[in-house]
């Protein structure tokens, strides 16, 4: 990925497998967040291909798609670095939000939904029960009623990985999601990403600064350092590489680990 004359992503490849957590971790301007935005259709990669082996659809090339049509029909989601919950919705509200495109469709762009036709009224009852359902799995069901902006921090997370997942993801790429919590919420965290990854099937893309995170639950981490990937492989083999300890963990927290 090239903006002008500055090469943001240089001659990148991984693979993200299905029911793995891989996590991409670097230095600040490593290019992490613009990767993400390549593979989400945010940017249209200046060269080479991203491939998504889709379980019903075959293989898509995410960089030839509209950006609309990665989430929707490639069911690839994503959250932010900073949350972006509609804040004066109800979270139950947010979650059904999240099924617009179904509910679009059933509605022939509303026509049946102001008609109250069978055909929406049938998408209606199975929007509100894949909220209901994750709400449940999440551990959520007691703030359904409330605003979502009026939740602590590490809440308004879950619930925003709740709405990804109300949308059916097939590849969930999550942008710092432990930013800001506290050890108990960064616990809860850790596993509720191995059960989505596990339970669910889907394959999980992790951008996190926190290592304590990564180490955990990581299967696979990629490691950039100014676009390029200087290392990669199991947690235990990536926080003993050289050239990861000098460009990004540092020889002092190095030290303290192997202590």
């Amino acid at each position: 990925m090239r903006f002008g004359g500055l090469t943001a992503i240089d001659e990148l490849s991984f693979a993200a497998p299905v029911r793995q957590i891989t996590s991409i971790i670097g230095p600040n301007g490593a290019g992490k967040t613009t990767l993400f935005n390549c593979i989400t259709g945010f940017y249209r990669p200046s060269a080479g291909s991203i491939v998504l082996a889709h379980p019903v659809r075959g293989s898509l090339r995410l960089e030839t798609l509209e950006s609309h049509r990665v989430a929707r029909e490639a069911q690839v989601l994503r959250t932010f670095q900073n949350t972006r919950l509609f804040p004066k919705m109800t979270v139950l509200e947010n979650m059904i939000v999240a099924q617009h495109n179904a509910l679009q469709a059933a509605s022939f762009f509303s026509l049946a939904g102001l008609f109250k036709l069978r055909r929406y009224r049938l998408a209606e009852k199975q929007a509100l029960e894949q909220a209901m359902s994750w709400l449940q799995r999440l551990k959520l069901l007691e703030f359904a009623n409330i605003a979502a902006g009026v939740l602590p921090y590490g809440t308004q997370r879950r619930v925003e990985i709740g709405r990804a997942m109300c949308a059916d993801p097939v590849l969930l790429c999550l942008d710092e999601p432990a930013a800001g919590l506290n050890p108990r919420e960064s616990a809860e965290l850790n596993d509720l990403l191995l059960e989505l990854s596990r339970e669910s099937g889907i394959s999980v893309l992790l951008i996190e600064h926190d290592m304590n995170v990564v180490m955990k639950i990581s299967d696979h981490i990629v490691v950039l350092n100014y676009g390029r990937k200087i290392a990669e492989g199991a947690p235990l083999l990536v926080r003993k590489d050289p050239h990861v300890v000098k460009a990004y963990l540092g020889e002092e927290d190095f030290q303290e680990q192997r202590a």
